[in-house]
């Protein structure tokens, strides 16, 4: 009789196992949306592309976009997408793009793409932004552009610049985005203006950070490193102290790879804050 019982329970057991294993494979797919919002829809003829970020909305600054494309016909997500794409200014007398990374697919059996657009200024009453994405799937190429609402930033996370070897730059905030009172991971991007089409990744620089509270005698934190890159062609990553709550002024110096300052001053008690800075509050 226990034999009995014992295998009555093991059957259960590999029939539930069997049961969930059949059910697991969408699970996953709709776990890789976990933490990212919708910010809009983009069609054409056979797809839908949807774009994400953890705030379900683009602002002018950093942006961490996350796209699936879905199939209208089967329903399905596509995995195998090869995807590219072009954000454009389109301003009254002229259009121009921004920093962009490459897309890539988040995980090899997921149907999540990721990169960052940069947008260095925002939309107003006449000009605004748009999104071309260009993409291939099994040798057939698409195409679906879209316009994008990118409103003004309520802070200075995003500067463009001429440096003192007159090249032209764009200096972006990327994170912490919810900062705390404590030393925090920073990651700053720095791009190079090359033409109104290309904006390439400024490599061996250096980003010198000194937070600041104007409010609070302007006094500084500890524990502060500038930012640098662990890799070429990538952001830069540091480390921001934060000692407090309230507003900040991360005052900023760029330097060359030879430690040329090419942009922004040291903090000094004659000099309380530098050309060159983001804001944060917290």
């Amino acid at each position: 009789m226990k034999l009995k019982i014992i295998f009555a329970i093991l059957s259960m057991a590999l029939f539930i196992v069997s049961c969930n294993d059949s059910d697991d494979p969408v699970a996953p797919f709709e776990n890789e949306l976990e933490g990212l919002a919708k910010i809009k829809e983009m069609s054409n003829d056979t797809h839908i592309i949807e774009l994400y970020s953890p705030s379900g909305t683009l602002t002018q600054g950093f942006n961490e976009v996350s796209v699936r494309i879905k199939n209208k016909s089967t329903g399905e997500f596509e995995k195998n997408a090869e995807i590219s794409w072009l954000p454009m200014m389109q301003m009254m007398s002229m259009s121009h793009s921004c920093p962009k990374s490459e897309i890539k697919k988040v995980s090899a059996n997921g149907t999540l793409y990721r990169g960052y657009l940069v947008f260095q200024m925002a939309q107003n009453d006449m000009e605004f932004w748009n999104l071309t994405m260009d993409y291939s799937i099994n040798g057939t190429d698409y195409e679906a552009v879209s316009d994008l609402d990118v409103p003004v930033s309520s802070k200075q996370i995003v500067t463009t610049f001429t440096g003192s070897d007159n090249e032209k730059y764009i200096l972006a905030y990327a994170e912490p985005k919810n900062p705390k009172v404590a030393v925090n991971d920073c990651v700053i991007g720095v791009w190079k203006m090359q033409d109104m089409m290309n904006f390439p990744v400024v490599n061996n620089y250096t980003v010198k950070i000194d937070p600041r509270m104007p409010s609070m005698g302007n006094h500084t934190s500890p524990n502060n490193e500038a930012a640098k890159q662990s890799s070429s062609g990538g952001l830069y990553y540091g480390k921001l102290s934060l000692t407090m709550t309230g507003f900040w002024r991360i005052n900023l110096q760029l330097l060359d790879e030879n430690g040329n300052v090419l942009k922004g001053e040291e903090v000094t008690d004659s000099n309380p804050e530098s050309s060159l800075f983001f804001e944060i509050e917290f």
